[in-house]
């Protein structure tokens, strides 16, 4: 325990002093962004044992909402973040009303359904820009009172959502609910058997991760000032599952891990072997699957309780 607290120390300092160690913040800001959908993501796959295809609809229809709100009338930056997260948490009610009616590979293939239809509005509608997406994006001011133009303050706004966040999944799971959820992911015939409403418990666990999705693509978009069809194609909702996959589903900094392996692979190998980059990204993901089966972190942890 003593341990865990003082690493969890250090990676708090390490992230604090960031911007003083020379390290470019847009980049650590879009890591985190992509952490935060990371965990969310993590939250239904490694303790509710539901596969969702289709998660890029809740993050990318959030930072349309965001984006088109401060560029075409000019809302501030809180609640055009809290109107993209309301957006994710009420996609993510009808889509999981429709797919936790179903279980397996047939749940996955609905939200896969789902999130390109959600992909086919964003594509049309006249808002979104269609295939050129929401470009200068303005990132507002905090309160009235600091400028979110700097990336240093930026940064520090999504450093603390991101700590904000990662608790609050930390509770879930190790609330009631959260322990009722990994019941169901083990034996669902049990838990039923125990008299508890899984569709209830599957669809609070939907909306809760498609929430925090929702805003982790809110602040993407201020965070890059811009909006693709990108953010809510088929290639984010398979890179979120490859993020979680490689740090360990089922832990909490597994999705981190995950994140940080990923991206920082995509960021620095991109200028250097080009279209390559996604070769060596599946080449990693298969080592991982064969050395470290149960993830970077989750095979940490076992070795170390073994």
């Amino acid at each position: 325990m003593r341990a865990a607290v003082v690493g969890y120390a250090l990676v708090l300092l390490f992230a604090l002093l960031v911007p003083a160690l020379g390290i470019y913040p847009v980049f650590m800001m879009k890591l985190l962004c992509l952490a935060m959908f990371a965990c969310a993501f993590n939250l239904l796959l490694g303790f509710g044992g539901l596969l969702s295809f289709g998660h890029a609809a809740f993050f990318g229809a959030s930072a349309y909402m965001t984006g088109w709100l401060v560029t075409a009338h000019g809302w501030g930056t809180l609640p055009a973040i809290l109107a993209g997260t309301l957006v994710g948490a009420v996609l993510g009610a009808g889509v999981g009303a429709i797919a936790i009616r179903r279980q397996g590979i047939y749940f996955a293939m609905i939200t896969l359904a789902l999130a390109q239809l959600v992909y086919f509005v964003c594509l049309e509608a006249p808002f979104t820009g269609g295939e050129n997406g929401l470009q200068g994006v303005p990132r507002g001011e905090l309160g009235g009172l600091v400028p979110l133009k700097s990336d240093v303050a930026m940064y520090y706004l999504v450093l603390a959502a991101f700590v904000g966040v990662y608790v609050l999944i930390r509770r879930i799971v190790h609330s009631p609910f959260g322990q009722v959820l990994k019941a169901i992911r083990e034996n669902e015939a049990r838990a039923t058997s125990l008299g508890y409403d899984i569709d209830r418990y599957k669809l609070v666990a939907f909306v809760l991760s498609a929430t925090l999705a929702g805003f982790a693509g809110s602040l993407k978009a201020l965070v890059l000032s811009f909006v693709t069809l990108s953010d809510v194609g088929q290639g984010n909702s398979g890179e979120v599952i490859l993020m979680t996959l490689v740090g360990g589903t089922g832990t909490f900094l597994g999705p981190v891990v995950g994140a940080s392996v990923v991206v920082t692979l995509q960021e620095y190998l991109s200028d250097h072997v080009g279209g390559w980059v996604t070769v060596i990204i599946g080449a990693v993901f298969v080592a991982c699957v064969l050395a470290f089966r149960r993830g970077i972190v989750g095979e940490f942890i076992a070795r170390r309780r073994g």
